[in-house]
């Protein structure tokens, strides 16, 4: 009887050990997302953040339209009618083509 109570302690503290590791990776994969913004921040409403965006623009359709691709991917749209733009990392990054910044 006391050898089966140290078989069963024994296989329980070994099949802690083994799931340690596992638990940990779990709890560090969850912070870092929670750190980086990702999947968790809350969608923002690009129609409303580029209507406010593009108001001024002499092409405001076409200001829309890059402002709303823009918004989507990078889920920011930097404050006032123009510039800045590098309060909003990704939004500031984006190109065309031709090399141009292209969002509004």
């Amino acid at each position: 009887m006391a050898i089966s109570k140290h078989i069963i302690i024994t296989s329980l503290f070994i099949s802690l050990l083994l799931l340690h590791p596992l638990v940990q990776a779990i709890d560090q994969e969850m912070t870092s997302n929670n750190r980086g913004g990702s999947s968790f921040a809350p969608k923002m409403n690009c129609g409303v953040a580029c209507e406010a965006r593009c108001r001024l623009s002499s092409r405001q359709n076409l200001c829309k339209r890059a402002c709303g691709t823009c918004c989507s991917r990078c889920n920011c749209v930097p404050p006032g009618t123009s510039g800045n733009q590098e309060l909003c990392p990704c939004y500031y990054t984006m190109t065309t083509h031709g090399g141009r910044r292209k969002c509004p």
